[in-house]
Parts: C-alpha cells; sequence; structure tokens
C-alpha cells in the first residue's frame, strides 16, 4: 500500500519533497497500529521492498518514532 501511495507522488521532480508528501500521508490518515507495523517491517529489513521516497518516507517515520520513545 505504501507503494501505491508512492505511485502517486512519482510526479514530483523533487525526491526529498516526495518523501515528505508520502510521509505526511501515511502520518495523517493510517492507523497508528498500521503506522507501526510499517515501521517495524522498515526496522527489520530496511524497507527492502519499499520503493525510493517510499522508503525515505519510513525512514523518517521510523525516526519520528524512536525520537518520541
Amino acid at each position: 500500500m505504501a507503494n501505491d501511495i508512492g505511485s502517486f507522488f512519482a510526479s514530483e521532480p523533487d525526491p526529498s519533497v516526495a518523501a515528505e508528501s508520502i510521509r505526511q500521508h501515511i502520518h495523517r490518515f493510517w492507523d497508528p497500529r498500521m503506522r507501526a507495523r510499517i515501521v517495524e517491517y522498515f526496522k527489520e529489513t530496511g524497507g527492502v521492498e519499499l520503493e525510493g521516497p517510499v522508503r525515505a518516507a519510513i525512514q523518517r517515520l521510523a525516526e519520528e518514532t524512536a525520537a518520541k520513545a
């Protein structure tokens, strides 16, 4: 699902802006349990199945989660 969201933002020429847009979307619209699961997936696997800006977005979410802990 995260890669599908990333596809929506693929037209953004700046990958950093795309990653931030993806992060914001996931933060706003995903249930906290879903966010926790994808962050855990990222921590366990490095996000191997996540595409470029999506991986960067999830990394940012993981960093936010770690900072709040």
